[in-house]
């Protein structure tokens, strides 16, 4: 299968910086620019940079080159020597899925094939809805090997359509070998909207235009708690997007859910992925900035049996960490004044920037200061398909609080 034509590749001689060295020994992906001490020759995308001890010359690691990135190589494959051919990206692929496969035993048919760095194809993500593959690329790195990979990925999944999507930044740098955003590269898309299962419960995702791959699979197992939390209940879904948690609560026999995000088009297809399901609650929706609502909502004297408050990233740079923080906190003094007695709240964050010590502290510690008692019913984190192999990688908690 040819998605591009043949790009030619070398290899490179690389030597660090004593501190990124200790980086790459501890099986860490990513070296930065100005952690190379030695280089043989200049590289380009895709070139596979073997990076040699600097004191004993011997395999530490290779990567891939990515001249368009301060992380100028994105390492794959660590301590033992292999060769990096189509073999090596079989290998890869086959055990991504396999450690995928008890969440395919469940009635769900999306998942998360690849995890980028987690899965040792960094700037690398692949996402299943029903039968339809979408790659996402965040890097040049990949074009050489796309023609090894999408095969692979396809025989694995059984998927019948593939579509690739380009980040902004790569499509702004660089050749992209005739391929653009939400190109098909194999098979027929009948309907840039594609219905999939999510333990049982039916949603869509706009493959083609819809942000990331089409759906933010990361949430599934919290999904599903929350609809198992919610028959005969009252839910508040902040932040809501396409209706994931109102969804699940409306399957799962919710009396009444309220949907609020900013985006007023989120919405409306949060109440056509509510439409996909049989249920008997009330769905309604807020359009509106979520702190300013959730204080509406607290001037009206409303409570809800159930709180959900799942925001954006609010940390994607170092300087936005206090901000964030800040923001949390907030959130969490809002929402506590939402919950009914006996109520559950439940706060979650993806900013890989803020440890899930210090954001579970900071909700708690608002809580607290409310004056209400609260007990801790769980602390989850990643689902199987998205599984953690170094430290940034890690970016999603979610805590639930049961308030007296």
């Amino acid at each position: 299968m040819n998605i591009v034509p043949d790009i030619d590749t070398k290899r490179l001689a690389v030597k660090l910086k004593p501190s990124a060295e200790k980086m790459v020994k501890r099986d860490h992906p990513w070296i930065f620019e100005d952690s190379i001490i030695k280089q043989n020759t200049e590289g380009k995308s895709g070139d596979l940079a073997i990076v040699y001890d600097s004191k004993k010359n011997v395999f530490l690691a290779c990567g891939l080159y990515d001249p368009h990135s301060p992380i100028r190589i994105k390492l794959i494959q660590f301590r033992k020597t292999l060769p990096i051919n189509e073999d090596w990206f079989v290998s890869r692929i086959n055990q991504a899925y396999q450690a995928r496969e008890p969440l395919l035993q469940t009635d769900t048919n999306s998942y998360r094939l690849i995890f980028g760095e987690n899965d040792h194809l960094p700037g690398f993500i692949a996402d299943i809805y029903d039968t339809v593959l979408v790659i996402k690329l965040y890097s040049h790195i990949w074009f050489p090997y796309l023609n090894w990979i999408v095969p692979q990925l396809i025989e694995v999944s059984k998927c019948k359509t593939v579509v690739i999507r380009l980040s902004r930044l790569l499509q702004s740098q660089g050749e992209l070998y005739d391929l653009n955003d939400g190109k098909v590269i194999y098979g027929i898309l009948a309907n840039d909207v594609v219905v999939f299962r999510e333990h049982g419960v039916l949603f869509s995702a706009n493959v083609i235009k819809g942000h990331k791959t089409g759906y933010f699979l990361d949430h599934r197992h919290n999904r599903k708690r929350v609809g198992a939390l919610s028959k005969g209940k009252t839910v508040l879904d902040v932040f809501s997007y396409a209706g994931g948690f109102s969804v699940h609560a409306l399957k799962g026999g919710a009396t009444e859910v309220i949907s609020l995000d900013i985006s007023a088009q989120a919405l409306e297809i949060a109440k056509e992925n509510a439409s996909l399901n049989d249920h008997n609650g009330i769905h309604n929706i807020i359009v509106g900035d979520a702190f300013d609502a959730l204080q509406n909502l607290i001037n009206q004297n409303k409570v809800f049996d159930i709180v959900v408050i799942d925001p954006p990233s609010f940390a994607k740079r170092e300087r936005e960490i206090n901000r964030a923080k800040t923001s949390y906190s907030r959130l969490a003094k809002l929402g506590t004044q939402l919950v009914a007695s006996n109520g559950v709240l439940i706060l979650a964050s993806c900013s890989s920037r803020i440890s899930a010590e210090e954001f579970f502290s900071i909700s708690e510690a608002c809580i607290s200061r409310s004056g209400r008692h609260f007990e801790i019913l769980e602390k989850t984190y990643h689902d199987i398909d998205h599984p953690i192999n170094f430290a940034e990688g890690a970016y999603l908690k979610c805590g639930y609080y049961r308030l007296r």
